[in-house]
């Protein structure tokens, strides 16, 4: 182990899943912020688990498609994949002993917020005569036990769902003994409900069914009952095909399915349960003690289902806001506040959620309704359940707009609620495309045609945020909205792109993947150095979700030593190592978590005082650099880009949510240390809309 270490912290680069374990733990920490409530602390406790749950599916899943097939690969930490394995596996244990522990702290508490979550023998006579009664009317009629035995096959049990073991015996007979196995229901919610005077007790489902097996076991001696719950490999890519339409949607709801069915990566166990039902488990999955993940005594298994508990509650949050350049309307007179009009006089710059996304929601709207509007185009990777983006969509096919839609039906843990919209507004007349071949495309992009008398106006949305009014209120993203011609001659150029066979050199105002962003943003960090040899002022900053891409951490590493300051607000996966002697000292690298999800991509670059700064979908990944369709668009209009550089001022000023990474790769939670605290969570809706700050990113 001590060689494991020692060959991690040697290499120049920070594996990206120990890296994304770190985040998660950032994530964790968010539940012991004595400033949280008990229901802020167990909604981040849920995320953690969920966040958890689709690592083991697709980065563990990957991991063991090397595995399976004999390959060997070596990871940016050095090591190779049966080490790697196991140093990320002991790693996931611990984190699970943590999320463990951390909810028996939690616990206490419940009482005094008029909850508590109670077994059935902890039940008094009315609450287990209503318990057993909703056991008796809803969920027994819903299982199905199974048997394993020389005459039953294996049962395929599904992915992420809770499952009990129980192992039997006929009654007084020699017989070996057999399991069963039961899936509880998953439509069904985790916890029962009752009341108890002015508290609410939830009764796990699983307690509940436990204490009624005589009535699914009829005359045979129950040795044990195991709780337990097993994930599956979710990582697929699909087959290209030349028929695209005809067979891409199947080739989707194939993989799809294997999901439920595919390798098991991860099996969780409650404490205490058989070890004969384990052992057989185990060899039946090809899985070692290493993907075993044991849920002590008094805790629960699968985390996620706390959402239930959290949604009762109502938190104080703060109401987004309209820029300043869309004043605020009553609903009366919503059909006078033109956005055609707003647009062609000035540009918006949203920063979500601290302004509502209602303008673009409005121009989308409006959109749909105006005589004068020809055509619409757009992408889609994921919505809103009720989407009002799609009902506009539809509204605009039915008055008869020519209206484009390129959706992502490969949005990960999205594609099949994407298949189902897409076909609506399929079936609605809308000309739909299903990606693009193997590049999934991330770009978000909106183009509307308008004539206007004898003109041709297109008015253009870009954005690093998804058209997703739900996600718009949790993650923090920044869209423009314009109306000016070279914006609207590169969005044009890219959706041909993207739906036909066009390969522009280059655009006035986008850096766009797979062809050119690496590229670009490496000019763009190498133009820098060269200023920083030549003696000019310099500096870089970025925001971004991660950092990943080699090409691109070795620019920066050159940067560094040539003097360039660089400070790099990286929220989740960083693969640089900062403030290695000789490798990085100029590189700083902070990670900013809390109340939202910081989603907004931003590259600030010094130019010798004439700053290049740019917005949009893509982070510094492999995936977006060479599997995606990406866009990057540059920020032009002075006072607009001036509010950017506020907005990467105010982001590296945080010292509530900020974390710093040391040159280990560790994270160390930044605090006021006498200073004024500053969260900028709750500072961008202290914003005055008339004060343009000037803020600076370096004196």
């Amino acid at each position: 182990m001590q060689d494991t270490q020692e060959l991690i912290h040697k290499s120049d680069l920070i594996s990206r899943d120990l890296s994304w374990l770190q985040f998660n733990h950032r994530v964790l920490d968010q539940a012991r912020k004595e400033k949280r409530n008990l229901f802020e602390k167990l909604k981040f406790l849920a995320i953690t688990s969920s966040n958890a749950d689709e690592f083991n599916m697709i980065r563990i899943g990957s991991l063991y498609n090397y595995l399976d097939y004999g390959n060997d690969r070596v990871d940016y930490s050095g090591l190779q994949v049966i080490p790697f394995k196991e140093e990320l596996l002991a790693g996931l244990k611990e984190f699970n002993r943590q999320q463990d522990q951390l909810f028996l702290d939690l616990k206490p508490g419940f009482k005094q917020h008029n909850f508590e979550i109670k077994g059935y023998e902890e039940l008094n006579e009315r609450q287990q005569k209503s318990a057993s009664k909703y056991f008796e009317k809803t969920i027994f009629p819903m299982l199905t036990p199974m048997v394993f035995d020389p005459y039953h096959s294996f049962p395929i049990l599904m992915n992420n769902i809770l499952i009990f073991g129980v192992v039997t015996k006929t009654l007084k007979s020699k017989e070996k003994k057999k399991m069963s196995f039961i899936q509880l229901p998953q439509n069904l919610p985790r916890f029962y409900e009752l009341t108890d005077k002015d508290k609410v007790v939830f009764v796990p489902i699983e307690k509940i069914v436990q204490q009624h097996f005589d009535r699914v076991f009829k005359n045979v001696d129950i040795i044990s009952s195991s709780l337990f719950r097993v994930t599956r490999n979710g990582d697929f890519t699909l087959e290209e095909s030349e028929d695209i339409e005809a067979n891409f949607l199947e080739e989707m709801k194939k993989k799809l399915k294997t999901r439920k069915t595919g390798r098991v990566v991860r099996m969780e166990v409650q404490e205490g349960s058989d070890p004969w039902l384990i052992k057989q488990l185990k060899k039946r999955y090809e899985i070692e003690n290493e993907n075993v993940q044991v849920a002590c005594e008094g805790s629960l298994i699968d985390f996620t289902c706390l959402w239930q508990i959290v949604n009762q509650e109502e938190f104080n949050s703060f109401k987004p806001v309209r820029p300043k350049a869309v004043p605020p309307v009553s609903m009366s007179d919503i059909e006078h506040q033109d956005m055609f009009k707003i647009l062609k006089d000035r540009d918006i710059l949203l920063h979500h959620p601290y302004n509502t996304i209602e303008p673009l929601l409005d121009l989308l709207e409006q959109a749909a309704e105006d005589p004068y509007v020809l055509s619409i185009k757009l992408t889609i990777y994921r919505l809103a359940k009720n989407s009002r983006v799609v009902e506009a969509l539809l509204n605009a096919a039915e008055n008869g707009k020519h209206v484009s839609v390129l959706f992502e039906v490969k949005a990960r843990f999205d594609e099949e609620n994407n298949m189902k919209q897409a076909q609506r507004l399929q079936k609605a007349g809308c000309f739909v495309i299903y990606g693009v071949g193997s590049l999934k495309t991330h770009t978000k992009l909106l183009l509307i045609v308008r004539k206007e008398k004898e003109k041709v106006n297109r008015f253009v949305h870009m954005s690093s945020g998804n058209y997703n009014e739900a996600t718009s209120k949790l993650y923090t993203d920044m869209s423009l909205l314009t109306s000016d011609e070279s914006y609207a001659n590169d969005v044009q150029e890219f959706f041909n792109v993207i739906t036909g066979h066009s390969m522009p050199e280059d655009y006035d105002n986008l850096i766009t993947a797979p062809t050119q962003m690496r590229r670009d943003l490496i000019a763009l960090i190498n133009k820098e150095k060269e200023n920083a040899k030549e003696g000019k002022p310099t500096g870089i900053v970025i925001k971004l979700n991660s950092l990943q891409d080699k090409d691109a951490i070795v620019a920066l590493y050159k940067a560094s030593q040539a003097g360039v300051p660089i400070k790099l607000i990286v929220r989740g996966i960083c693969s640089l190592r900062p403030g290695r002697e000789g490798l990085s000292e100029n590189i700083a690298v902070r990670s900013i978590v809390g109340e939202y999800l910081e989603h907004s991509r931003i590259f600030y670059f010094h130019n010798d005082g004439d700053p290049k700064v740019y917005c949009g979908s893509a982070d510094m990944m492999v995936r977006s650099f060479d599997r995606r369709l990406e866009s990057l668009f540059i920020i032009s209009d002075p006072p607009l880009k001036q509010q950017a550089i506020n907005i990467l001022a105010y982001n590296l000023k945080d010292n509530v949510n900020s974390y710093e990474m040391k040159e280990d790769g560790s994270y160390v939670h930044l605090e006021p240390n006498g200073n004024p605290s500053f969260d900028i969570h709750q500072e961008f809706y202290k914003v005055k809309r008339e004060v343009i700050m000037e803020a600076k990113l370096f004196e």
